[in-house]
């Protein structure tokens, strides 16, 4: 955090607001704390290391969470009130909040969730054994080829974590388009312009969406362009900016397969309510899309990738085709429920390999061997582009 943004929070937290918040406090205060969950002036809930467990901490009663959700409205010109009862607002530290209260809920509820002052690495990914050291050097030469790239995973699974890191195997010297709902991502290289979002105000004016930055982002002359989040119809816009001529995209999507991510990128095109038919659709997304990297919380609140997958061609039925590269397999669980297992090689090469070795790329064929087996081209592949 900034010496800047640590004023500002500071400041934030003086005086009348430091009244308000002081219950959560010390949970505001607890790096180790990565989201508070306020259900009710008595059931607070935080997650630690990947884990949610219920906190000792407490407010007087639901008047005062209602006040400390007033106060971080007002902090950010907004306001709670019966017709607008639902809030997203950002703390100065860069932690989201999101609020809702009645009649859209019976108490007023806070969920707020935090992010680590510096951006995280793929050595901090390799330290967690999050990833491998093969598998990132696979995933980062794809970002240095221009691979257009979809980390996919649920609530909580470490996707942004990922797309930062990532992010910082984009060559400094291209221009980065960074489109985002609420701002999170923490790609430092120089030549970055950041787009955020906005709702519209009371009046329904104002509000700048995802879909519309995205076109504002390709008359900017991108040489990446990375969005945080697809929710909507900006999916179909990303999709066609991708076959044509914008590679190398890198975005994140609420999926939990490779194929559920296919299919979730179909739907969220159909939002943009173009008339095109779904076989249309089908076709531009498995054009579009070259890498899907998986992400999951597994059940010991541990965040591991736990595929990656290329996407092929559609078969002769018009259904996707995919071919899995790495995979992370659960081998046991210790006694303390800790999840045993490893990152391995499924046995198949990227169909792009070969135009890889000819652009010079240092890609080694062991790193996909499975068993001690030479890998394997997928059948009816001819190298990248060709799908």
């Amino acid at each position: 955090m900034s010496s800047g943004t640590a004023n500002e929070m500071n400041a934030f937290v003086q005086g009348a607001s430091r009244i308000f918040l002081n219950p959560i406090l010390p949970l505001l205060d607890d790096k180790s704390v990565t989201e508070i969950m306020i259900n009710a002036h008595d059931k607070i809930y935080i997650e630690r290391k990947g884990k949610v467990v219920k906190s000792e901490v407490q407010f007087a009663d639901e008047k005062a969470v209602a006040a400390a959700a007033n106060i971080i409205c007002q902090f950010v010109g907004k306001s709670l009130t019966k017709d607008t009862p639902r809030v997203d607002a950002r703390l100065p530290d860069g932690s989201r909040v999101h609020i809702i209260g009645p009649p859209a809920c019976k108490n007023t509820s806070l969920s707020i969730r935090r992010f680590p002052d510096k951006p995280l690495t793929t050595q901090d990914l390799l330290k967690w054994g999050a990833v491998t050291k093969d598998l990132i050097e696979f995933v980062e030469l794809c970002v240095e080829m221009h691979l257009n790239m979809v980390v996919a995973g649920g609530t909580g699974s470490g996707k942004t974590s990922l797309l930062n890191a990532l992010g910082r195997a984009i060559p400094p010297s291209e221009r980065i388009l960074i489109i985002e709902d609420t701002s999170e991502l923490q790609i430092l290289q120089d030549h970055v312009v950041r787009l955020e979002a906005r709702p519209p105000d009371e009046k329904g004016k104002g509000g700048v969406s995802i879909r519309e930055l995205l076109h504002s982002a390709l008359r900017m002359r991108p040489d990446r362009i990375v969005i945080g989040e697809i929710r909507s119809g900006e999916a179909l816009d990303l999709i066609q900016a991708m076959t044509s001529g914008h590679s190398g995209a890198l975005t994140t999507v609420h999926a939990t397969t490779p194929l559920d991510t296919l299919s979730r990128l179909e739907t969220l095109c159909l939002y943009a309510d173009t008339g095109l038919p779904l076989t249309a659709i089908r076709m531009q997304v498995s054009s579009a899309i070259n890498i899907i990297v998986q992400t999951a919380r597994l059940r010991d609140g541990s965040r591991k990738v736990t595929g990656v997958t290329e996407v092929l061609h559609l078969d002769a039925h018009g259904n996707h085709c995919i071919n899995p590269l790495f995979k992370f397999e659960v081998d046991s669980v210790d006694d303390e429920g800790k999840i045993i297992g490893q990152h391995r090689p499924q046995g198949n090469l990227p169909s792009f390999y070969d135009d890889v070795i000819r652009q010079g790329y240092p890609l080694r064929k062991e790193l996909f061997a499975r068993d001690g087996k030479e890998p394997k081209m997928p059948e009816g592949t001819g190298g990248y582009g060709s799908h």
